[in-house]
C-alpha cells in the first residue's frame, strides 16, 4: 500500500513521465471532472439549503484543508485547543476518528481520562487527547451527533471541528483553512488526478487561511483580501516510546537511526530530522494512518538490522499506536511537532470575537 501511495504521488508531482505514467494520469484526469462537478454541486446544495446543515449550541471552529493530508491539522487543532483552555474554557474536539474501529459516536477523553485506544478511535484523536491537558475529545462520522453527545456529557464552552472543511453538515462559526505554503494546491487537479479534495474555488468558504510550513518572510497571496496568517512547524525534541520528558536531539549525536512514519507525506519529516542534525542510516515510509501490527513491526526491525541502526525514531502520531510493541522495538523515540503562527493578528482577533 505504501508503494502504491508513493507511486501516485510521484505521478501527481510530475516525477514519473513515462508513456504508461502519462496515460494513467490522463485517465485519472478524465475521472476528476465528474468528481469535481459532484463536489461543486454538493457545496451549492448546502449553500442553498437543499442539504441541511445543523448548528450546535456552542461556537464551532473548523480546522481543515483542501488537499489530502500533510498540512498540519493536528498541531493546528492542538494550538487552538491550548489557546481556549488557557483562557479557562472547556474545549471539546470533534473528530471523525479515521482509522478507528468504533462505529457511531464515542468519548475518547473527558479531558482527564483516556477511554478509547488508537485502534478504536484513530491515531489523531488519541494523540490530541493524550498531549493536550484538559482537552475533551469525541469521535463520530456524524460530527453533529458527536457534538450533541458532548453537550450531554461534557458541557463544553467551544468546539473544535477537526478536519472539518468538507464536513458541511455541521455549521461552524469560524472556518479555518490550512494550505501548505510550498504547494497549496498540489498539481492543481482534484482526486483522483491530484491531491485536491475539492476545487480550488472552495477556499472562498474560509474565514481565515493559515499558510503552513512557511520558510521565510512574505505572505502567500493566492486569495487577495482573504485574512491570512503564516505558520511554521517545529520538531520539539525526543520522547521515549515508553513516555517521559522531552530530550534534545543532541542526545543522539554520533548514533545512526532508522526513521519511519505512517503519515500522508513522510518526506518532510525525514528531511526535518536531518536538519536537526540526526544521522539517518535509512528511512521507512508506511501508508497514512498505518495500523501497526506484527508485519509492520517485523519490517521495522528487519530494516533496522539491515542498516545497522542504533535507534528507531518516528512521529508522535505513529508513536501513540506503538504501545503494544515498545519492548520489542527497543531503543525507540517519538518526535512531538508544534505549530506557531508568525503573524497571529487576524487569528487572535477572530478567536477573541468568539470568546
Amino acid at each position: 500500500m505504501a508503494k502504491a501511495e508513493r507511486y501516485f504521488r510521484e505521478i501527481w508531482d510530475g516525477k514519473r513521465r513515462g508513456p504508461c505514467d502519462r496515460l494513467l494520469l490522463l485517465l485519472l484526469a478524465l475521472l476528476s471532472f465528474p468528481y469535481s462537478l459532484a463536489l461543486r454541486l454538493r457545496a451549492a446544495a448546502y449553500a442553498a439549503g437543499l442539504l441541511r446543515s445543523h448548528r450546535l449550541p456552542r461556537p464551532v471552529i473548523s480546522v481543515g484543508n483542501l488537499t489530502v493530508g500533510g498540512t498540519g491539522k493536528t498541531p493546528a487543532a492542538a494550538m487552538l485547543a491550548q489557546y481556549f483552555i488557557a483562557r479557562g474554557k472547556r474545549v471539546t474536539l470533534l473528530s471523525r476518528g479515521y482509522g478507528g474501529t468504533l462505529r457511531g459516536e464515542g468519548i475518547v477523553s473527558d479531558g482527564t481520562t483516556l477511554f478509547l485506544t488508537p485502534g478504536e478511535a484513530g491515531d489523531e484523536p488519541c494523540l490530541l487527547a493524550a498531549t493536550v491537558p484538559g482537552l475533551a475529545v469525541v469521535v463520530g462520522a456524524d460530527r453533529y451527533r458527536a457534538g450533541l453527545l458532548a453537550m450531554e456529557r461534557l458541557a463544553p464552552d467551544v468546539f473544535i471541528l477537526d478536519d472539518g472543511f468538507q464536513h458541511l453538515r455541521l455549521m461552524r462559526d469560524l472556518n479555518i483553512l490550512l494550505l501548505d505554503s510550498s504547494r497549496p494546491f498540489g498539481n492543481g487537479r482534484t482526486l483522483p488526478a491530484g491531491l485536491l479534495r475539492e476545487p480550488r474555488s472552495a477556499a472562498e468558504r474560509a474565514d481565515l487561511i493559515i499558510y503552513t510550513r512557511c520558510s521565510g518572510e512574505g505572505e502567500p497571496a493566492h486569495f487577495p483580501g482573504k485574512p491570512a496568517c503564516r505558520a511554521f512547524h517545529h520538531l520539539v525534541g525526543l520522547t521515549s516510546l515508553a513516555g517521559g520528558a522531552v530530550r534534545p536531539f543532541a542526545d543522539l549525536k554520533g548514533l545512526r537511526g532508522l526513521a519511519f512514519a505512517g503519515i500522508a507525506d513522510p518526506a518532510p519529516f525525514f528531511h526535518d530530522l536531518a536538519e536537526e542534525g540526526l544521522s539517518l542510516a535509512a528511512t521507512l515510509p508506511f501508508p497514512d494512518h498505518c495500523r501497526y501490527g506484527e508485519g509492520e513491526v517485523a519490517a521495522i526491525l528487519a530494516a533496522a538490522a539491515a542498516c545497522g541502526a542504533d535507534y528507531l525514531i518516528t512521529t508522535e502520531k505513529d508513536g501513540v499506536k506503538l504501545g503494544p510493541y515498545r519492548e520489542r522495538l527497543g531503543n525507540g523515540y517519538a518526535v512531538p511537532l508544534e505549530m506557531w503562527v508568525a503573524d497571529p493578528g487576524h487569528l487572535v482577533a477572530l478567536l477573541d470575537k468568539l470568546l
